[in-house]
């Protein structure tokens, strides 16, 4: 299947100067993807000089006038800035014209215009912003919501860890992930009525229910998905990136601290390396807006080349594997039921 890829070329803290050299990255691995380029042409022909015609030739520019901003308010990128990149790439998978669309842009306005532009899917109440935290099993233990829904209903979580259910399945070919509800406490008697009722509801459906789960188990790698309204989730997340970066400040500081700890350090590298290449946060880049009747991946507005290729990774797969129709024919089949 050839898949085609929108790319918002404007958004996010670095623009074009990231985003370019990553899709060109990309497609030297990937001969049967084209991409869409969209914004400035002229800014993207310029970052297309040093660049093979062969690989030139997979690449599509669609012109875009205006950028959102990452401080723009949300009414002012959905109803003021109707030519920008992100919104043109996002018309894009509208007109099926891509199979998917990646952002670095602003969060809020990116969901905005998505679900105003592509709708949600029937059955789902709620987009979700779901992505893959780093756990100590080297793997990553997808987390959901991180900030779409600050206020949430036990149904909304039920529907959320349906989508997660089935996102993994597709873009990480894992059967069955067992699913974690967030709280308190383990025992079945802990948490606020809204989680003891989801957790109610998610042991009466067909998903792989675990049962709750507490902060550490995240990072345990306990479950493969973990459940929680936007509010915690956007902390949790943002706590886990802040001591990844810590984590990997210390090992840069202590190859930088005396002769001695040099040393040491050296013999240490290897190990060092693991841990840090382990808690990289840039490896996990790319949360999916699910619950959307396209796909849409939210990159980090602060990506850099290595981190927003990881996005287009997984943009790819979800493409490929048609995520968003196996979500939806997931969701007709729980209707019928």
């Amino acid at each position: 299947m050839s898949v085609t890829l929108a790319i918002d070329s404007m958004g996010g803290d670095h623009g074009v100067i990231v985003t370019v050299p990553a899709c060109c990255d990309f497609l030297e691995k990937h001969p049967d993807v084209r991409i869409s380029l969209v914004g400035d042409p002229e800014k993207l022909k310029l970052a297309l000089k040093p660049y093979s015609k062969t690989l030139i030739e997979q690449i599509q520019i669609i012109p875009a006038s205006e950028i959102v901003l990452m401080d723009d308010p949300i009414e002012v990128a959905l109803r003021r800035k109707k030519d920008s990149s992100m919104r043109v790439a996002i018309e894009q998978v509208k007109e099926g014209l891509a199979d998917a669309v990646i952002s670095s842009g602003n969060t809020g306005a990116l969901m905005a215009i998505s679900r105003y532009v592509l709708k949600t899917l029937d059955g789902v109440d709620r987009p979700a912003i779901a992505t893959a935290i780093p756990n100590e099993l080297g793997r990553g233990t997808t987390m959901l919501d991180l900030g779409a829904n600050a206020d949430c209903e036990p149904m909304h979580l039920l529907q959320f860890a349906q989508m997660a259910s089935v996102m993994v399945q597709v873009v990480d070919g894992k059967d069955r992930p067992s699913i974690g509800l967030l709280n308190i406490g383990e025992e079945v008697i802990k948490g606020n009525e809204v989680v003891k009722q989801t957790a109610e509801l998610l042991r009466a459906s067909k998903l792989n229910f675990y049962g709750n789960v507490e902060g550490n188990d995240i990072f345990k790698g306990t479950t493969d998905i973990v459940v929680c309204d936007g509010f915690v989730g956007n902390v949790v997340l943002k706590a886990s990136e802040g001591l990844a970066k810590m984590m990997s400040g210390l090992i840069r500081e202590e190859f930088n601290r005396s002769l001695m700890t040099k040393i040491m350090a050296t013999f240490a590298m290897v190990p060092l390396l693991r841990v840090r290449k382990r808690v990289d946060h840039r490896r996990y880049n790319g949360a999916v807006l699910l619950g959307l009747r396209g796909c849409v991946i939210k990159s980090h507005g602060s990506a850099d080349r290595f981190a927003f290729g990881c996005a287009l990774d997984r943009a790819y797969e979800a493409a490929k594997n048609k995520m968003v129709e196996r979500i939806a024919q997931d969701f007709v089949v729980e209707t019928k039921a």
